[in-house]
């Protein structure tokens, strides 16, 4: 998605500042989709936390990975960040997921260019030096860039003992990171179960190469949560979606909620919205990663 199709400042002023993770209601709706999991961790158990490095095609990805203390193996889950990429607030929601049962890595999705954080301190989308500090790192994520990525992602989970390679791995990516997880899901439809958009941009272009067109080679389940605004400019984004997934296992849904709604420390944070969205997630994950 290019930098001029991102929200406005309006809608992202804040997002790289990361206040403390609200838990009223975020673990029970851990708890209740969690514990119903067989064979997967119970909700609340203790997380463990590594900084790790990934062999990339094109370098070493630095990136965090979660999984249980007690190092059992369980559905390995990859999260894409949004636009301002891996920084404590996805650390955050890795561990959330970690604790929902899965084995989790968050990447660098700009290793390329640097290790992250990639932005540091604050960050304005309506001041034309700060979006420029995105446009090299953002220029680099081609579709075959980001695709050649998710595979090597999936790969590396597979390698690890904490990861039950019988079961299918999941996806979850926000603004930026709805389309690679897309793409992800094309890419390796025999490992990939599930995979959830949220407030993703660019989902439905018209290039040739626009993220819907990939799903005949889809077998994932779907989930696309969709930002009213971000309706409000494309409403016939989900008439599209819906119609390229028609016949899939694929959920088309828009939230009373603006562009960064699930992301704590977004200006658009909406926490009600997000634990909905967070439930959906898990209820897909619970029902398809096996």
């Amino acid at each position: 998605m290019p930098l001029d199709d991102l929200p406005d400042e309006t809608e992202q002023r804040g997002v790289n500042q990361d206040p403390r993770l609200s838990r009223r209601g975020f673990g029970l709706a851990s708890l209740a989709v969690g514990a119903a999991m067989a064979g997967k961790a119970a909700a609340g158990e203790t997380v463990m936390e590594m900084d790790v490095t990934v062999a990339m095609p094109d370098g070493q990805c630095d990136a965090a990975y979660f999984h249980g203390a007690d190092h059992k193996p369980r559905p390995g889950v990859v999260i894409v960040t949004d636009v301002m990429g891996l920084r404590p607030v996805f650390r955050q929601m890795g561990n959330r997921l970690a604790e929902a049962g899965y084995s989790v890595l968050v990447p660098n999705v700009y290793y390329r260019s640097q290790k992250a954080p990639l932005i540091t301190g604050k960050f304005d989308f309506s001041n034309p030096a700060d979006r420029e500090k995105l446009a090299a790192p953002r220029a680099l994520l081609t579709p075959d860039n980001v695709t050649r990525d998710c595979v090597a992602y999936i790969e590396w989970l597979d390698r690890q003992k904490t990861v039950n390679t019988a079961a299918k791995i999941g996806f979850s990516g926000y603004c930026m990171g709805g389309p690679i997880v897309v793409r992800a899901a094309a890419a390796r439809p025999d490992r990939v179960g599930a995979a959830g958009s949220f407030h993703g941009g660019g989902l439905t272009t018209d290039a040739a190469d626009s993220p819907h067109l990939l799903a005949p080679k889809i077998k994932a389940a779907m989930y696309f949560g969709i930002a009213a605004n971000d309706d409000a400019k494309q409403p016939q984004s989900k008439t599209i979606l819906k119609s390229a997934f028609e016949g899939h296992d694929a959920t088309v849904e828009v939230y009373a909620a603006n562009h960064g709604w699930c992301v704590p420390g977004s200006a658009a944070y909406n926490e009600a919205e997000a634990e909905r969205a967070w439930a959906a997630l898990l209820a897909m994950f619970g029902r398809a990663l096996v």
